[in-house]
């Protein structure tokens, strides 16, 4: 994949500021300098290797195919609701505990290979289990699934952290927005068009989850290798050693204590909800409208389309105005998703079945506000050195919620989606509002 030098460093119309820890002036030109020389190989590398995990991560959808797994086992509102609980515990707790591990570490991308080839392995063994267990034993199966996606989401958190830290490390503000419409807009495109060719077609095969396993398996190990190009300066500064847990302790209650990330990490937990949501959505299409699996297949593409869009005007509108708007903006859109749903059930379950497609559009816009939560924490962070944790902290609000998740999926089995689903988007609603306040770190 070839780029052009100029198209990745041509300059916003905002200022670019570089988060640089404190020290000497000297040593901030230096790294200042050493960024800027090694800045357009690495976005070329970062664009690369999202593409990449984002063909991989098409075939395991979490609003669609992962929920659509699990019900292919045990049908049960109650397990779906574990569903975002193991997701988000894995995903945001287990960072907390490396993220002190990451900052420290002079050469981030081996820690990107390995938690990459982790995520090749967790679904190279789905696969092997699924075509042993599957059919004999569902409920077994149902529990393996279950272990394995939440060994998945605590390596997929880590992997998260380290591309972030990466991220932080490499590419300057302002250009961030640019890393995010190449990888989103690209490797939207080409994961809907292997959907196409290879997802659809298996997703109507008896056998095809172990093919869908397989093939995520093989997209996460190419991904696996493109760290082998990154380029990290040498010269730039490793965080000293943690001396004591006592001043690991003191090093969090100094980052918990900044009041913007404290509101943002409030803006996370509420928006969580669209997370705990979703994987509701395709039981009730099912359950009360009828579709089938071919309608998955349909969501998928539409979810990724819009992806992959939303992003040709997020990605420049962030780095030229900043983070806030675009949080703003995104989440208080997401408030339609579970208005959607509730304004099909309205309909007759035919109409409301081809309709079903418009609820993965606002779904599309999950992907990207995760970035924008990361990118929003390592700009708040003006000390390089404190970057992973000031990630790790919003990713643990995301995940507090989940707790309540099963809670979720027993309601909406007792008295129905509906309320649920309302009451859902007051608190997404709430998000938005909260958000209104945070400050815009590039304006500071």
């Amino acid at each position: 994949m070839r780029f052009s030098h100029r198209f990745f460093l041509s300059s916003p119309s905002q200022p670019v500021s570089l988060a640089r820890p404190p020290g000497d002036r000297s040593d901030v030109a230096v790294e200042a300098a050493a960024v800027a020389a090694t800045e357009p190989r690495n976005l070329a590398c970062l664009v690369a290797y999202q593409v990449v995990s984002r063909i991989g991560w098409i075939f395991k959808t979490e609003t669609v195919i992962m929920p659509a797994v699990l019900d292919a086992c045990v049908d049960s509102g109650l397990l779906r609701g574990l569903l975002p609980v193991l997701n988000r515990a894995g995903h945001s707790l287990v960072p907390l505990l490396v993220a002190p591990a990451v900052a420290q570490a002079s050469a981030k991308r081996k820690w990107l290979m390995a938690t990459t080839a982790g995520l090749a392995g967790c679904f190279g063994l789905l696969a092997v289990t699924w075509a042993v267990w599957a059919t004999a034993w569902p409920a077994l199966m149902a529990g393996i699934f279950l272990v394995l996606y939440t060994l998945f989401s605590a390596i997929n958190g880590c992997n998260q952290l380290v591309v972030a830290a990466l991220q932080g490390r490499l590419i300057a503000a302002g250009h961030r927005g640019r890393l995010l419409l190449l990888s989103v807009t690209i490797g939207s495109v080409l994961a809907i068009a292997v959907a196409v060719w290879l997802l659809g077609p298996w997703l109507q095969d008896p056998n095809g989850f172990v093919k869908i396993f397989a093939v995520t398996a093989v997209f996460f190990g190419l991904a696996a290798c493109i760290p082998l190009f990154f380029k990290e300066p040498s010269g730039m500064p490793k965080a000293g050693p943690v001396a004591s847990q006592e001043r690991v302790w003191d090093h969090w209650r100094e980052v918990g204590s900044d009041p913007a990330l404290v509101r943002l990490a409030v803006v996370a937990a509420c928006f969580s909800v669209v997370l705990m949501l979703f994987p509701h959505y395709q039981a009730f299409a099912r359950d009360r409208l009828g579709t089938g699996t071919s309608s998955l297949l349909t969501w998928v593409i539409v979810q990724n389309g819009a992806t992959g869009l939303a992003s040709l005007v997020v990605g420049p509108f962030a780095d030229r105005r900043g983070n806030r708007l675009v949080l703003i903006g995104l989440i208080g859109l997401c408030t339609l998703t579970p208005l959607v749903v509730c304004g099909l059930s309205l309909l007759p379950a035919d109409k409301a079945a081809n309709w079903f497609w418009l609820v993965y559009l606002p779904l599309g816009l999950n992907p990207i506000i995760l970035r924008i939560f990361s990118n929003f924490a390592l700009e708040l962070s003006a000390d390089q050195s404190r970057q992973p944790q000031y990630v790790s902290l919003v990713g643990a609000a995301l995940a507090v919620p989940f707790l309540g998740s099963p809670a979720v999926g027993w309601c909406i089995d007792q008295v129905g989606a509906e309320p649920i689903f309302i009451c859902g988007a007051a608190v997404i609603a709430v998000a938005t509002v909260v958000a209104v306040g945070l400050p815009e770190p590039r304006l500071g």
